[in-house]
C-alpha cells in the first residue's frame, strides 16, 4: 500500500501515463555567476579546397574571431585519450581502432619516450605551472609533449609562437616531430589554418579536440545495403542543394572566403543542408529502417561533441568559446548548448559581419 501511495504522489501511475516534464530552461535565470559564451562556427573542411586555394583569403575570418577573443577554442579532432583508448578495445573498434581519424604518434613517442597516457599527464602538470613568460626552449618542451599526447593542433599552436629562429630541433623535439610540424603549417585544414592561427594571435597554449566517433559506429549486418539505402535518400533530396553548392563554389573561386562562411552559417542555408541529409535519411523506406540508425548514430555523436566543448569550459565560468565545426553539426550544437545552464549561444553572423 506505501509503495503504491508512493507513486501516486509523484504521479508514475503507469508506464503508458503523462508525466510532467520539468523546464529547465529559467533555471540560470538567477544565476549569481557570468555567463559562458559560445561562438559555434561552422565550417567547409578546408581539405576539399582546391589546389590553387589561397590560403590567405581566410585572413578576414581569423581576424573576426581574433576580435571575438575566445579564450577556449574547440576544434572537430579525435583526442588522443580516445584514440589511445580505442586502440585497447579491439573487440568494439575493430584492430585498427579509430584508424581513419587517428594517426599513431610512434614518432613523437620514440622522440620523448612517453605513451599517450604518460604524455597527457606530464602536458596537464606542464600547464598547471605554466608560465606567463615562458622561453622557447619551454614552449619546444610543451610542443614535443603534446605530439606525443597526439594532439599536433596544440602542438602547432606552440609552434607558431616561437620566433623563426626558434623553431627548431630540441627540449624533445627531433628532426622528425620539426618536419611534422613545419608540414602541418602548409595543411588545409581549418583546425591548423583558423583554430591554431587563432590560438596563436590571442597567446592560447593549446586547443581541446571535441570530436567523438565511439558513438556512431552503427553496428549493421550488411554495410553495403546501409550505405546503399542513405545514398537513395541524399540522392532523392540533392536537388534543392544544388544552388547552393554552386553559391558556395563562385566564393570559393572568388576568394570570398569571408562570404563563404557568412553564408554557410546562415540559417536558411544550414536548414537546407540538414533537410537534404537528415531529413531526408528519416524518409529511408528501408525494412531495417537504416535512415534512423544513420540519425541515431549522427546524434549520439553530436551529444557526445557537446559534452567535450561543456567539459572543456567547465572549471571556466563566463569564458568565450569558440567551436569550429563542419557546418552540418552547428544546428545541433547551438541547440544543445544553448539548453544548458550558464551558456549563451553568440550569432555567428554578427560575429562575421
Amino acid at each position: 500500500m506505501t509503495s503504491v501511495i508512493c507513486a501516486l504522489a509523484l504521479g508514475l501511475t503507469g508506464a503508458g501515463s503523462a508525466q510532467a516534464q520539468v523546464d529547465l530552461s529559467t533555471l540560470d535565470d538567477k544565476m549569481a555567476g557570468p555567463s559562458t559564451q559560445v561562438l559555434v562556427l561552422g565550417t567547409v573542411h578546408l581539405s576539399a579546397m582546391p589546389k590553387d586555394f589561397d590560403r590567405r583569403s581566410l585572413q578576414p575570418v581569423i581576424d573576426r574571431l581574433v576580435e571575438f577573443h575566445p579564450q577556449i577554442i574547440t576544434i572537430e579532432q579525435i583526442s588522443g585519450e580516445q584514440c589511445d583508448t580505442a586502440e585497447r578495445h579491439p573487440a568494439i573498434y575493430g584492430e585498427q581502432g579509430l584508424a581513419p581519424y587517428c594517426r599513431k604518434p610512434d614518432a613523437a613517442k620514440k622522440a620523448t619516450g612517453l605513451d599517450v597516457p604518460a604524455a597527457m599527464a606530464q602536458v596537464h602538470k606542464t600547464l598547471k605551472t605554466w608560465p606567463a613568460a615562458p622561453t622557447p626552449a619551454q614552449r619546444r618542451h610543451l610542443a614535443a609533449l603534446f605530439m606525443a599526447a597526439n594532439d599536433d593542433v596544440s602542438a602547432l599552436v606552440q609552434w607558431l609562437q616561437l620566433p623563426s629562429a626558434e623553431r627548431r630541433a630540441g627540449d624533445g623535439l627531433d628532426a622528425t616531430l620539426v618536419a611534422a610540424l613545419e608540414k602541418s603549417t602548409r595543411a588545409n585544414s581549418e583546425s591548423e589554418l583558423i583554430a591554431a592561427a587563432v590560438a596563436a594571435r590571442l597567446g592560447l597554449q593549446r586547443v581541446y579536440a571535441a570530436d567523438d566517433h565511439t558513438g556512431d559506429n552503427v553496428d549493421v549486418a550488411d554495410g553495403a545495403a546501409f550505405g546503399k539505402a542513405i545514398q537513395q535518400a541524399w540522392d532523392a533530396a540533392a536537388a534543392p542543394m544544388r544552388p547552393i553548392r554552386e553559391r558556395q563554389d563562385a566564393l570559393i573561386k572568388a576568394g570570398d572566403m569571408l562570404g563563404l562562411y557568412r553564408y554557410i552559417n546562415s540559417p536558411a542555408v544550414m536548414r537546407a543542408n540538414i533537410d537534404s541529409d537528415f531529413a531526408a535519411a528519416l524518409r529511408d523506406r528501408s525494412p531495417e529502417h537504416y535512415g534512423q540508425m544513420y540519425v541515431a548514430g549522427w546524434e549520439t555523436r553530436n551529444l557526445r561533441m557537446v559534452a567535450n566543448i561543456r567539459a572543456a569550459a567547465r572549471e571556466r565560468p563566463g569564458t568565450r568559446v569558440l567551436s569550429i565545426v563542419g557546418v552540418s553539426h552547428k544546428p545541433w550544437f547551438d541547440d544543445l548548448l544553448g539548453r544548458m545552464q550558464g551558456l549563451r549561444i553568440v550569432d555567428a553572423q554578427e560575429v562575421l559581419k
